[in-house]
């Protein structure tokens, strides 16, 4: 379980800790034309997008690192939308704390707090690219969260809900 990983070998030649499977997510829960991201809570217009519609907004890079608690690091570009442009499309208060939440039904990791600066920086997005390509289903297909200064267990996989607080 604690075992040492290789930088290079995984999906995507990306080393990962929690395996689809293992989180135990329906393969149909993730299609096209089924999966739908919300952005709830706390805001003046809730949203429902499929991931089609993800893919329609504008997307932004970013290359950051990915520390896992285990020991192993590793950098990459990942391409999604910025997560404080869909704040601002559901009117959230620029100040509010959110909470991100993943398609696994349970686990420690299974939701993670995220606060109004990490929020609203210009490098948090929902991850749906990795290194130009689809996110595989390791790495969180169909949405990651993506932040900087998070441990590795806080870029939550498989987000399907972004709770404003």
């Amino acid at each position: 379980m604690l075992a040492p990983r290789l930088p290079t070998v995984g999906p995507q030649g990306y080393p990962v800790n929690k395996a689809f499977d293992a989180a135990g997510i329906p393969l149909g829960a993730v299609g096209e034309g089924v999966y739908s991201l919300a952005v709830d809570g706390n805001v003046p217009r809730p949203l429902r997008l499929s991931l089609e519609e993800l893919r329609q907004m504008p997307q932004y890079e970013a290359s950051l690192p990915i520390q896992c608690v285990e020991g192993w690091s590793f950098s990459a570009r990942r391409r999604g939308v910025r997560l404080r442009d869909l704040l601002d499309q559901a009117g959230a208060d620029p100040d509010a704390e959110l909470r991100v939440e993943s398609l696994q039904e349970g686990g420690a990791y299974r939701t993670s707090p995220v606060n109004s600066s990490q929020a609203r920086d210009r490098d948090t997005v929902l991850a749906l690219a990795l290194d130009g390509e689809p996110l595989a289903l390791e790495h969180g297909f169909p949405v990651r969260l993506i932040a900087p200064n998070r441990p590795g267990v806080q870029q939550t996989k498989w987000v399907n809900k972004v709770v404003v607080l």
